[in-house]
C-alpha cells in the first residue's frame, strides 16, 4: 500500500483553517482505494480533532511533530516527552532570549496552543506571555511535556535566528519551525519522519511508497523519509527547493492537485 503523510496548517488546510471540498474528496478516494492516509502535524491532538472534516474520518494522527502518535481509532500508540530536568534548563534560557513561550503538555497548551493565537493582536499576545504564571507546570501531577514553542512577532524574525544559534548543540532536542516566526522544540525522538518509520514498525506495515506533503520547516523531517516529497506553492522558497514536486498553494487545493498529478501520471 501507499502512504500519504499530510501536514495540516498551510497544507491540507486553507487560509481559513478548513479542508476544502476538493481536498476532502481526494482524501475519501485515497482511503477507499486502500491507501494509508496520515495527518502529520505540529498541532496538539485536541486542536486536530476540533476540525469538523477530520471528526468524520478515522485517520491515524501524528501530533506535535511526531511526539505523539494516535491510531485511526484514537488509541495512543507512542509518545516522546521532554524530561522535566531538561525543561527546567531550557525554559529560563528561552525566557532570557525575550521570546514568547508555549508549552505543549498532556494537560493542554500552557498558556495556549498555537492555533488559537493566530487571530490575536500583538498587544494581546504580549499581555498573555507576560502575565502567565509558568510555575503552575510544577504543580500538576503526572505532567508530560511534549513541546515548547518559542514565538516572536513577525517584525522580530531576526530574534528567531539568534535563538536557533544560541540553542544549537546545547540540548539533545529536535528543533524545527512550522512558521517563520517560531521554533518548535521537541524530544530528540520526535520527528515527523521518524514517526512514519515508527508507525510502520508498531503496526507491522511496509509502505511501498511514502508521499509527504508540507509547507514548513518541520516538514523537512518527513521529506527525508519520503519517496516523493511535495511542497505547497505557499511554502517558503527553501522548503520548495528541498521537495521533489511543488504544487499549487493551500488556497488553490494544492494537495488535491498534486494527488491528481501523482496518481494519474
Amino acid at each position: 500500500m501507499k502512504c500519504f503523510s499530510i501536514d495540516l496548517d498551510g497544507t491540507l488546510l486553507n487560509s481559513s483553517h478548513e479542508i476544502s471540498r476538493a481536498n476532502q474528496e481526494v482524501l475519501t478516494e485515497l482511503i477507499a482505494q486502500g491507501h494509508t492516509v496520515i495527518l502529520n502535524t505540529g498541532r496538539a491532538y485536541a486542536d486536530v480533532i476540533k476540525i469538523d472534516a477530520i471528526k468524520r474520518m478515522q485517520l491515524p494522527i501524528f501530533c506535535v511533530n511526531g511526539s505523539v502518535l494516535y491510531s485511526d481509532t484514537g488509541k495512543l500508540l507512542y509518545e516522546a516527552t521532554i524530561p522535566l530536568p531538561v525543561y527546567k534548563d531550557l525554559f529560563p534560557f528561552l525566557k532570557e532570549m525575550g521570546v514568547g513561550i508555549l508549552v505543549y503538555t498532556n494537560d493542554g497548551g500552557l498558556p495556549s496552543t498555537l492555533p488559537p493565537l493566530h487571530e490575536k493582536s500583538k498587544e494581546e499576545l504580549d499581555d498573555m506571555f507576560s502575565n502567565f504564571n509558568y510555575d503552575v507546570i510544577f504543580e500538576k501531577d503526572n505532567l508530560k511535556i511534549y513541546k515548547l514553542i518559542a514565538l516572536v512577532h513577525y517584525d522580530q524574525l531576526a530574534k528567531i535566528e539568534k535563538v536557533k544559534k544560541a540553542l544549537f548543540g546545547k540540548f539533545d532536542l529536535t528543533m524545527a519551525s512550522s512558521f517563520p516566526n517560531n521554533i518548535e522544540i521537541t524530544s530528540g525522538e520526535a520527528h515527523k519522519g521518524k514517526a512514519l518509520l515508527r508507525y510502520q514498525k508498531i503496526m507491522n506495515l511496509n509502505f511501498e511508497e511514502i508521499f509527504a506533503f508540507g509547507d514548513g520547516g518541520n516538514d523537512l523531517a518527513q521529506f527525508e523519509v519520503a519517496d516523493i516529497s511535495v511542497a505547497m506553492g505557499n511554502a517558503p522558497l527553501n522548503i520548495q527547493q528541498k521537495a521533489d514536486i511543488v504544487t499549487k498553494t493551500n488556497d488553490e487545493d494544492g494537495f488535491a492537485h498534486a494527488i491528481r498529478h501523482l496518481l494519474n501520471k
